[in-house]
């Protein structure tokens, strides 16, 4: 997700963006324990390095809005039709429902936090400025994680779909060729900045969300009556299980505002953009749900392509318009994941947990270029060794870990009084709405599997070991 920008020249903090124009630079990150301890982000701003950040302030409201769109939807949303109706039966649809309400609370928290901390890693940047340094390097490591295993995912799943056309994919070697002209070819897009890479992700989210909008409101008009009337209650353990799917369906604001730092007016664009965009996302889901299931009938339960059916029923040769759809959508995915994570990296080299060439930021484009050859290496590595599986286990649950961060985190800031002076949003209630969102992630928790808890207690592990060992060196 990153963006092309002209050259621009710093001078006191500020960057020239046009004649007789200036833009500020990015909030620069600052201390944990000064942020944590009440004191604004904006007065503390003035006592950090201002000026040092090279990154762009010009992401607005429809670019972010789009973000969230664009890393939410991706392959699962051509499948899980189907297996929803398998778990859920004709009342597939108030999965979806329910789904939102309990996603409502962690939206609020998070356009409540996003709006308080404006510098570059999300939730990282969010946690770490109400809790400190050792929990927010824990959770951007679960985080990194799970996202480089996520986007080595998507790219599998891409290149097992290309194969289906080209046999020849099939392959290891082609495969990995394959995998690395993508990955290449999209550092090289975000290499160009911030512009461009917004631009980019905005024509992906439009690729993939009108397609399945005109298919939500076309396929009306095939929809049967009799097949959404539910005849049978589904039991509390299909209920349980299909509400997780929905919850991991909804998940993805979290990296669509790591680059927080590169957000304009950020006190009104991130809640706008959040709800918008989660908004958008929910009005898909449930609305193809609907359509499918009234359209299908018998044949959606188990259906492991059920849209591309019901595109068929639609009209001739359908179903292929729609495996295009998904290859974009599946693209999209990986463009919006790259760009998340790699502001994620360089926040963390920023603030001295890794290597500092992932926080330089380009002359010209103003993009941090190593930041994002770093993630997409691990990740092209991944994709074509075919080892994220195993990694793939911490993504299930890690965003429960991560979303948990940001809710307290977004209750701590408020009553701490924390922000950046520009009266962002308070959450009404105080620390209600973060609790009950806390309360429905734990009760997801809850359903992990043994190896899925493994999984993850390794991730943390390793990361309370690189945390330890970067002090150590910060000490020397």
């Amino acid at each position: 997700m990153e963006y092309a920008s002209r050259l621009i020249e710093k001078a006191r903090g500020f960057e020239k963006t046009a004649p007789g124009r200036t833009m500020r630079p990015a909030t620069l990150r600052v201390s944990a324990t000064k942020r944590a301890s009440g004191t604004p982000l904006s007065d503390l701003g003035h006592q950090s390095r201002v000026g040092d950040s090279k990154l762009l302030r010009v992401v607005g409201f429809w670019s972010l809005a789009a973000a969230i769109v664009n890393v939410t939807i991706g392959g699962s949303i051509f499948a899980l039709p189907g297996t929803l109706a398998a778990s859920m039966g004709a009342a597939a649809p108030l999965a979806f429902v329910l789904g939102a309400l309990l996603f409502v609370p962690i939206v609020i928290c998070f356009a409540a936090v996003g709006s308080r901390v404006t510098v570059t890693g999300g939730p990282y940047s969010y946690v770490d400025a109400a809790f400190g340094r050792f929990p927010g390097f824990v959770i951007a490591a679960i985080f990194w994680i799970s996202n480089v295993a996520g986007s080595g995912g998507l790219a599998a799943i891409l290149a097992d779909q290309m194969s289906h056309s080209f046999p020849w994919l099939g392959q290891p070697v082609p495969r990995a060729l394959f995998l690395l002209g993508v990955y290449g070819a999209l550092v090289q897009l975000n290499a160009r900045g911030i512009r461009l890479g917004a631009a980019a992700i905005v024509a992906f989210a439009v690729a993939k969300a009108l397609p399945l909008t005109l298919l939500a409101i076309a396929g009306l008009h095939y929809v049967k009556v009799d097949n959404l009337r539910i005849l049978e209650t589904p039991s509390s353990s299909s209920i349980g299980s299909s509400l997780v799917i929905v919850v991991f369906a909804y998940s993805g604001i979290e990296t669509a505002l790591a680059p927080s730092g590169e957000v304009r007016n950020s006190v009104s664009v991130v809640p706008k953009a959040a709800f918008v965009g989660v908004g958008v996302v929910v009005a898909l889901y449930v609305g193809l749900q609907v359509v499918a299931q009234g359209a299908l009938g018998p044949a959606l339960p188990g259906n492991d392509a059920p849209l591309s059916a019901l595109a068929d029923v639609m009209m001739p040769a359908g179903g292929a318009l729609l495996v295009l759809t998904a290859v974009l959508s599946l693209l999209g995915c990986i463009q919006g994941e790259l760009l998340g994570s790699s502001r994620l990296l360089f926040a963390l080299a920023h603030d001295g947990y890794l290597p500092s060439p992932l926080a330089r930021v380009s002359d010209r484009h103003h993009a941090p270029v190593w930041a994002l050859i770093a993630h997409a290496s691990v990740a092209w590595v991944l994709a074509t060794a075919g080892s994220f599986t195993t990694l793939a286990l911490v993504s299930g649950g890690a965003f429960c870990f991560v979303y948990i961060g940001v809710c307290a985190a977004a209750w701590r800031l408020q009553r701490t009084r924390s922000g950046d002076g520009s009266a962002p949003p308070r959450l009404r209630g105080g620390a209600v709405i973060p609790v009950i969102g806390i309360i429905g992630l734990v009760v997801i928790l809850t359903t992990l599997e043994r190896r899925e808890w493994v999984a993850i207690g390794c991730a943390t592990l390793a990361a309370c070991l690189l945390y330890v060992a970067t002090r150590k060196a910060h000490d020397r």
